[in-house]
């Protein structure tokens, strides 16, 4: 058995989530049931797992069914609707993996925590919104959602236009103690899901939530460096990450210290859309932590076991 670990495991959208569905319900199920696998393999090779998750697709969908629903029964704000999106999730994912945990003897329960994120109200993200939520609109559904609802509205492509929500850096998990003392007690958890409920404290010091979007990677790398983990993961649906993607002269990376990762950045090897994110978590996360042998691994979720082994996955160290 491999050495016990203490791993944040960041799951990407093709955990519940894949491309070529609807993203019904019984949909994700299946699929939650799929990753609930590769996560118990994990947690039967010895580790301790805290399960972070992206939310992307279902916001967007949540959001979509409120709006459809507009003049039949009341409007959620979207602060709620991340609140309900990360409760469901969470349910989710934590029946599935409880259920294979039983199929396999073991009667370890994991156990969903809805979490909240701090953020700071001067984050310039508020200022210039990023994050593209919901479907894409026509021109005069820009309008009409612009008009009627103050949301920031972009045009992607001509006569193509989304709604912008900022997405500010996390500061605060707001929920970290309970966290804490429920991993140093051998809990497993999922937390953190979709980044977190955004939340901001006013001068007086009382909590209110605010419309966006925190990268869950991000969050993620916050959590592993508040819990002391040996390791994070970020799983996704590719064995490595690649230099000079798409190109003749692509390359794998098996391994990068944070220097190397920060040049390739700013090279523009890893765009913000896609594996840039990525990189940025596994970055911060190892500058955040007081261990010198921590590291990242950024792999495919099928392949976990692999990926902590060192056979599959891109690893990135101090």
């Amino acid at each position: 058995m491999a050495e016990p670990l203490r791993i944040v495991v960041a799951l990407g959208g093709n955990a519940i989530s894949r491309a070529n569905q609807q993203g019904n319900v019984d949909e994700q199920f299946e699929n939650a049931r799929g990753t609930a696998v590769a996560l118990v393999d994990l947690i039967q090779a010895g580790h301790q797992l805290i399960i972070t998750h992206g939310n992307g697709p279902q916001i967007g969908n949540f959001l979509l069914r409120n709006t459809a629903a507009a003049g039949a029964i009341y409007r959620l704000p979207m602060v709620v609707a991340v609140a309900h999106v990360q409760g469901g999730m969470g349910y989710m994912l934590a029946q599935t993996v409880n259920n294979e945990l039983h199929g396999r003897g073991d009667g370890r329960i994991v156990t969903a925590v809805v979490t909240t994120i701090l953020v700071d109200p001067k984050d310039p993200a508020f200022a210039d919104p990023s994050k593209p939520i919901g479907k894409r609109l026509t021109a005069e559904e820009a309008e009409r959602f612009k008009g009627l609802e103050g949301w920031r509205i972009k045009e992607i492509e001509p006569g193509v236009f989304r709604r912008f929500v900022p997405s500010p850096k996390p500061s605060e998990i707001l929920e970290i103690e309970h966290i804490r003392r429920s991993v140093d007690a051998g809990e497993l958890l999922v937390v953190c899901g979709g980044g977190g409920i955004p939340a901001v404290r006013d001068e007086n010091g009382i909590m209110k939530g605010i419309a966006a979007v925190i990268d869950k990677d991000f969050a993620s790398a916050m959590l592993a460096a508040e819990v002391a983990a040996d390791a994070m993961m970020i799983l996704t649906d590719v064995d490595r990450v690649r230099l000079n993607f798409g190109q003749p002269d692509e390359t794998e990376i098996e391994t990068m210290t944070v220097a190397e990762a920060r040049k390739h950045l700013d090279d523009g090897q890893f765009p913000p859309g896609t594996m840039g994110p990525k990189v940025r978590g596994a970055i911060s996360f190892l500058e955040g932590s007081d261990r010198d042998e921590a590291y990242v691994v950024i792999g495919p979720l099928d392949k976990a076991v692999d990926a902590v082994a060192g056979r599959v996955g891109t690893r990135i160290t101090k």
